[in-house]
């Protein structure tokens, strides 16, 4: 990076942050700190709830998975847009009507105290974690593509969100996060078209999704029954669509999005505008990854694409061995260019039989430089059992840096921070919100009149979710698996979460008892069996919230038969 990276780096960040703090400096009204301004039109409320599940793991690993397995992941979202239609027509009126600034507030309307805490601890252990890697995955990448300490990286991320969102809460965060995704948009946009002008002559867009294809990227849907297999249509239907209806309908940092536009109008269209665009997204981001890995069929590709870790061990006491493994990639990535070469100019001739003899020679020189790929990250894990290896992650990034021109730059770099403030400040707003409303005020209900007091003591619990997950971040170590880290802790709690509010929703017979300690009972089995079983994670949100409601209405007959109270 030059002088120009960084003059647009921090321009951008610092410009948005600032924008946020200035704008919202004096909101001390707490239906205005929490739920935001009255006047939000949808088009800020659409791509704020963007932009708050649009993390900076987004647009690092998700290239990468395109990268590496192909554009499948997209089968997750396939759900997305149905259960948003659900939250429109359901979940969206109730919030409004009762006039909540929670979604858990909901629960004590429905069934009792008890009930809407363990609804509201359930969301701020999952989001409260959650958060912690929000701002640890891309801080860990960053720091070692670009050479800055992880620590400092982490810090002054996390230092500069806590700033704007607690100085103006809601209306800060909306306000930032539709500038960040505007930032985000652009950035995509350069970056596709700086991809494209970096093909072969000649190969163009259609050339590269045939290649693409030919490899195994371009499948997107699989229609495999397996349960064990992690993206297939089924699992993104049916497991997505209870996690988005949980993530959307019922988890905090989404819900306070929504709930604070002029109009119901207002929040059900730019719900609706995620519904239409959140799938084309993902598939646009997903497609870049694969673009990259076409790029580097026709370029020198590195064995290990994270090439700092890498090098730092190549120079190493082991370095004979890694010298080794990089010689023997280059000379089977070679060979795999020439099989690519075979099978283009076999396609030209028209001759089916040998693009097929051709297409055979490609994908067996493909797994070749795979194998010796396992190799190294193998070496890598022996002389470092903690190191990195889920190198696609870096895949992207590492493009980045090595092909874009100056000023582009720091315009991808800007995209991938403006993700990490945007979904941190969504996701601390709302713990701040929720810690205030469902906990300082429950328990505290003499100073519900107190409109200042209420604002300074969101503003602590929102500055030390910050610090939480600060600390998290640096003192934790995560698994390699950051793409899917966020959404398999949302899988093992948002299904139980869901259950509540279909009980509360659907089963107007059953009470707070019932439904209290069945969701106790759904959570503790998703626990054991997410312990137990290989099943795909998204299938955790339709058995933890099919277990909560089946659980409900077996202990209210209970209850109900010995006649007990619920």
């Amino acid at each position: 990076m030059n002088t120009l990276d960084w003059l647009i780096l921090l321009g951008t960040m610092l410009g948005i942050a600032a924008y946020g703090a200035w704008h919202t400096r004096h909101t001390d009204n707490l239906n205005t700190y929490l739920k935001g301004n009255a006047s939000t039109g949808w088009g800020t409320i659409g791509l704020s709830v963007m932009a708050t599940q649009a993390s900076a793991i987004t647009f690092l690993s998700i290239p990468g998975q395109g990268f590496e397995s192909g554009i499948g992941f997209v089968q997750n979202y396939f759900g997305l847009p149905l259960a948003l239609i659900i939250v429109c027509a359901v979940f969206l009126p109730l919030y409004r009507r009762l006039d909540v600034y929670t979604a858990y507030e909901f629960l004590g309307h429905r069934f009792d105290r008890k009930t809407r805490l363990l609804g509201a601890g359930l969301f701020l252990m999952q989001r409260g974690l959650a958060a912690g890697v929000t701002i640890y995955a891309p801080a860990i990448i960053l720091s070692t593509v670009l050479g800055w300490r992880l620590d400092l990286t982490i810090i002054c991320t996390g230092l500069l969100v806590i700033v704007y969102t607690v100085t103006g809460g809601s209306v800060a965060v909306s306000l930032t996060q539709k500038w960040q995704m505007l930032v985000i948009f652009g950035g995509m946009i350069t970056a596709f078209i700086v991809l494209l002008t970096k093909l072969p002559a000649g190969l163009g867009f259609h050339g590269a999704a045939e290649v693409a294809g030919a490899m195994g990227k371009l499948q997107a849907v699989d229609f495999s029954l397996d349960p064990d297999r992690r993206y297939t249509l089924w699992s993104g239907l049916l497991g997505g669509l209870f996690l988005s209806l949980s993530y959307f309908g019922t988890d905090q940092s989404q819900v306070q999005r929504y709930i604070g536009g002029a109009r119901m109008r207002e929040g059900r269209l730019g719900l609706m505008f995620n519904a239409v665009l959140k799938i084309p997204m993902q598939f646009f981001i997903l497609l870049l990854g694969a673009l990259v890995f076409v790029f580097y069929q026709f370029q020198p590709a590195p064995v290990f694409y994270n090439r700092v870790e890498w090098q730092r061990h190549a120079a190493g006491p082991n370095g004979a061995v890694f010298r080794s493994l990089e010689e023997r990639h280059a000379t089977l990535h070679a060979e795999k260019h020439g099989a690519l070469q075979a099978w283009l100019a076999a396609k030209d001739t028209g001759d089916s039989a040998a693009v097929e003899t051709a297409h055979a020679k490609l994908l067996a020189a493909d797994a070749a430089t795979n194998v010796v790929r396992a190799e190294a990250k193998t070496a890598l894990l022996a002389v470092d059992p903690r190191a990195h290896t889920k190198d696609s992650d870096y895949v992207f990034i590492g493009f980045i840096l090595a092909e874009l021109p100056h000023g582009a730059i720091g315009l991808l770099i800007a995209v991938m921070i403006a993700a990490a403030l945007g979904s941190k400040a969504g996701e601390l707003n709302a713990l701040g919100t929720t810690s205030t409303i469902d906990f300082w005020r429950v328990f505290r209900p003499l100073a519900a009149h107190d409109e200042r007091r209420n604002v300074r003591v969101a503003k602590w619990f929102t500055a030390f979710w910050g610090l939480f997950a600060i600390s998290f971040a640096l003192f934790a170590s995560f698994a390699e698996n950051l793409i899917e880290a966020i959404n398999i802790l949302g899988s093992i709690f948002y299904g139980v979460v869901l259950g509540i509010f279909l009980v509360a929703f659907f089963l107007k017979r059953v009470g707070g008892t019932a439904v209290f300690w069945a969701a106790v009972a759904a959570q503790t089995l998703v626990f054991i069996l997410y312990a137990s079983l290989t099943i795909s994670y998204l299938w955790y949100n339709l058995i933890g919230c099919a277990a909560c409601m089946l659980f409900s209405l077996l202990l209210h007959a209970v209850l109900h038969r010995k006649g007990l109270e619920e």
